[in-house]
């Protein structure tokens, strides 16, 4: 398993991964439009073939991912946590002192994650993620201090 930094020139590859991973993907033209706008910065997880992105912005001292996706017939096997940790440490090395992110509440894999890197609850957004099927989920909006170790 590789991890490097992805740029524009990487938006196919990123948004082929994103497909496999999310019900409504991302197509190329948004993670073009994201690395177009100030503070955005991306990494990408291979071993042979692309099999992970985190797609983060920094800017004003705060952080965001943007997006974390592993392909499903890579996950639990150390990717998503190698990427959250690389962007959590660059985005504090552009002066982040704090990120966020937003995360489907019935998505307990991605909680189990970010909950072990010291992400905490700050607030809900009722409905925020569509279903194809059944009801629209609510998102936890999740906070960490960049400036604190990881449990």
């Amino acid at each position: 398993m590789r991890l490097r930094v992805a740029d524009r020139e990487d938006v196919a590859i990123l948004a082929a991964v994103h497909a496999v991973a999310f019900e409504q993907p991302w197509p190329p033209e948004a993670f073009a439009e994201l690395f177009a706008s100030p503070g955005v910065f991306a990494l990408a997880v291979t071993d042979d073939v692309p099999i992970g992105l985190i797609l983060m912005r920094a800017v004003a001292g705060e952080a965001e991912v943007l997006t974390l996706a592993v392909a499903p017939t890579h996950r639990r096997r150390g990717a998503a946590r190698a990427l959250l940790v690389a962007g959590l440490e660059l985005a504090s090395g552009l002066g982040a002192a704090a990120a966020f992110l937003e995360v489907a509440a019935d998505n307990g894999g991605a909680l189990d994650l970010y909950r072990a890197a010291g992400f905490g609850a700050v607030g809900r957004r009722a409905g925020y993620y569509a279903r194809q099927e059944g009801p629209a989920a609510d998102a936890l909006v999740l906070r960490r201090a960049l400036n604190s170790p990881t449990p």
